[in-house]
């Protein structure tokens, strides 16, 4: 009761254990009310669009794999706990989840939430400067046209975010007004640069947005989840398009989703995307199985991978502090890239993994493949480390 605001922690009721009291009479209301609350106030929200993305990628959702897939999101509970599906017990008496198990019905989802849901979604893929510059007109309740660079001042005051002054327009209020959380205008009159001004619409002013702002504070990289949603099948498709952002784009899904199957836990995304017109993409997994390990991972959606491609990746791992490093490609790995390879693995205690187009090609196949090829490539090494005693 305590841990879904029902007490406080002398046990007493709370305003909403008292609300629930006087609808006691009331089962419809009696069931809505909490799963609202649950959805807006206790992670709702986030466990059922973590349901919607791993429905989306065409994933198997139980116990054992919806727990690493919260806790990428930023959500975490005991090993062995059963705190999702006492969740799933309280919003299924609302009718959210039907039939026993972990399918949503997006119909009373949106009834009991208040509004569609997938703006959760929309918000969660915001960046963190984009959720602050709402969060600020949304808490002060103001409704008339404001200046952006005024609303901007306030979010970072009060967020602790840094707005980008010249970019502003571009890297934030673009983005929100396309989504229709805000208006933008220009300024008339007068000499010199004026500021934009920008003023909330409805969909600002919900009782809603705040909850769900709120839940998404502690959010991983709202980049990942688009990786996260993406199924094997339409990413081994977009990396074969002609159009090399989108390449690139899908080899970074393809690397994520391969490190994933090998259990590996996801930490960053660093992208060049202006250098390379985003053919080329890297990551960066950690593992903690018996020891701690880093792995940074290259994707080059080119034809060669050069000896100057890894040369670069081997410079970063000082700073990374790496002891892996994958290299992804959708082409061949050059002969001078592998021989350096070898020698760097050789004469230090990093590692070197090269999956080529080869290898893509057999991961359409059958995705179990990439096992064997960290298994290649894992003898091939501990045959350069040989120690002579």
């Amino acid at each position: 009761m305590k841990a879904y605001g029902l007490i406080d922690g002398e046990a007493v009721l709370t305003d909403f254990g008292r609300d629930l009291i006087a609808i006691k009479d009331d089962e419809a209301r009696l069931h809505e009310t909490p799963a609202r609350h649950i959805l807006l106030n206790r992670h709702g929200m986030g466990l059922v669009q973590c349901i919607r993305d791993m429905t989306a990628a065409g994933e198997v959702v139980n116990l054992t794999n919806l727990r690493e897939a919260l806790a990428m999101r930023g959500i975490s509970y005991p090993s062995g706990g059963k705190h999702p599906s006492i969740m799933r017990l309280w919003l299924e008496k609302a009718g959210i989840f039907v039939g026993g198990r972990w399918q949503i019905d997006d119909i009373r989802l949106q009834k009991v939430l208040g509004t569609h849901p997938d703006e959760f979604g929309v918000l969660a893929r915001f960046t963190p400067e984009q959720r602050a510059f709402l969060q600020a007109p949304a808490n002060t309740g103001l409704t008339e046209p404001q200046p952006s660079n005024a609303v901007a001042r306030l979010a970072s005051v009060t967020y602790g975010v840094k707005f980008p002054e010249k970019s502003l327009p571009k890297q934030v209020l673009k983005a929100l007004d396309d989504a229709g959380y805000i208006t933008v205008t220009k300024t008339t009159g007068g000499r010199g640069a004026k500021p934009l001004m920008v003023t909330p619409t409805a969909k600002l002013e919900t009782d809603v947005l705040m909850p769900l702002l709120d839940q998404l504070k502690d959010q991983i990289d709202s980049k990942l989840l688009d990786l996260l949603c993406k199924p094997l099948d339409e990413i081994l498709i977009e990396i074969d398009s002609d159009d090399r952002y989108i390449g690139g784009l899908a080899l970074e899904a393809l690397a994520f989703k391969l490190m994933r199957l090998l259990g590996m836990d996801y930490a960053a995304t660093r992208l060049r995307a202006q250098a390379t017109g985003g053919a080329e993409v890297d990551l960066i997994f950690e593992s903690a199985r018996l020891v701690f390990s880093r792995w940074q991972i290259q994707c080059k959606n080119t034809d060669r991978v050069s000896l100057e491609d890894v040369a670069k990746e081997v410079g970063l791992t000082h700073f990374l502090k790496s002891n892996v490093i994958v290299i992804v490609s959708t082409g061949d790995i050059g002969s001078e890239a592998r021989r350096y390879a070898n020698k760097i693995m050789t004469d230090s205690n990093l590692c070197i993994v090269m999956i080529d187009r080869t290898d893509l090609n057999a991961i359409r196949q059958n995705p179990v493949h990439i096992v064997d090829a960290f298994d290649r490539e894992a003898r091939a090494t501990m045959a350069l480390k040989q120690l002579e005693l």
